[in-house]
């Protein structure tokens, strides 16, 4: 399975990176799936790639385009990378 369910920002939500997801991660970030993957278990992230993870997982487990980047907009932007990063790899995680 593909699929991740965690909490949030209000709500259990499912997320996915579906190989369309995959391909606009790796668009967005400027590399593959695998660096990506690789830099956050090692926690040398950009700042950027939780958001996007996050965003597009959600969009993978079926929420609206829309609804994920307000809730992304909302929830991870200006907060602690303790709350986002451990969301962040578990979304790649399940991938």
């Amino acid at each position: 399975m593909i699929t991740h369910t965690g909490f949030f920002g209000d709500a259990e939500y499912v997320f996915a990176l579906t190989d369309p997801m995959v391909t606009e991660l790796e668009r967005l970030s400027d590399r593959g799936i695998g660096a990506i993957y690789k830099r956050t278990i090692a926690q040398d992230f950009a700042a950027s790639d939780l958001g996007r993870i996050i965003r597009l997982g959600l969009i993978g487990g079926g929420m609206n385009p829309a609804t994920a980047h307000d809730l992304v907009e909302t929830y991870a932007i200006d907060r602690p990378f303790a709350e986002t990063f451990p969301l962040a790899l578990d979304v790649l995680d399940a991938r």
